[in-house]
């Protein structure tokens, strides 16, 4: 299995894990993200009319320091599935999406006509931040992910009903369970338990598989098996809802 995911910084924590948790499941995939930090659809957009060479190209969720235009990726591999998201920024808006959106999504379809087009849920920052309160002007962090969930929708009915990986109902989850440190910065996820939990979501809406009882370990930060048990938890309940 192929997955490319043109995204940014969100992206590059949801896939960080996923081809080591698919090789514990014993599934071949390959994992390339194309990286911008903070990049949006808007900025997606402008480069692939520029066919601007600005990504960097992460492969299996490791750095290669290669760089790269959204064509040159598209069509230097048969693509199974292509993930598309908004900034996160930007995410609850949906005003921003379009006409981005579309023309990505046709942008793919050219380049790499085999492929699935699927959405990548981002999620709402730290209860309590500056970033959530003082910068978007939420009140609170549920109000934030209550509107990124009604954008993303609009968005996968939009593109004709393109399935949503759900990154941000797994974290929502995440929170019900009582784990709190799941973002490293009040908006990116935490290097263990959030990025495992997004990888294990990623992992069960692309393959099908259930990510209960995987026996990936190989974490950037340590996760206790309690909080890796509560984590597949969170993630097989977000991808069967």
């Amino acid at each position: 299995m192929k997955i490319l995911s043109i995204g940014n910084s969100f992206s590059q924590d949801a896939t960080r894990y996923l081809h080591g948790i698919a090789k514990s499941g014993q599934v071949d995939m390959k994992v390339v993200n194309l990286y911008i930090g903070g990049c949006s659809l808007y900025r997606h957009y402008v480069n692939i009319h520029n066919d601007a060479k600005d990504y960097g190209f992460e492969f299996n969720g490791c750095d290669t320091g290669i760089k790269v235009s959204v064509r040159e990726a598209l069509k230097s591999d048969v693509w199974d599935i292509v993930t598309l998201q908004q900034v996160s920024h930007e995410s609850f808006d949906y005003n921003t999406y379009q006409p981005y959106l579309n023309a990505l999504a046709d942008y793919v379809y050219i380049h790499a006509p085999k492929a699935r087009i699927m959405l990548h849920q981002t999620w709402a920052y730290e209860e309590g931040s500056d970033r959530l309160i003082k910068e978007l002007g939420f009140t609170n962090r549920r109000a934030m992910f209550d509107r990124i969930k009604e954008a993303y929708q609009k968005a996968s009915n939009e593109l004709g009903g393109v399935e949503i990986i759900p990154c941000g109902e797994a974290f929502e989850n995440l929170i019900e369970n009582g784990i709190q440190n799941i973002h490293r910065d009040t908006f990116h996820a935490s290097l263990g338990v959030g990025r495992y939990t997004l990888g294990c979501v990623f992992y069960e809406k692309l393959t099908g598989n259930s990510c209960i009882g995987n026996t990936f370990r190989d974490f950037d930060e340590f996760i206790s098996e309690k909080d890796i048990r509560l984590a597949q938890e969170s993630a097989h309940k977000a991808s069967n809802m």
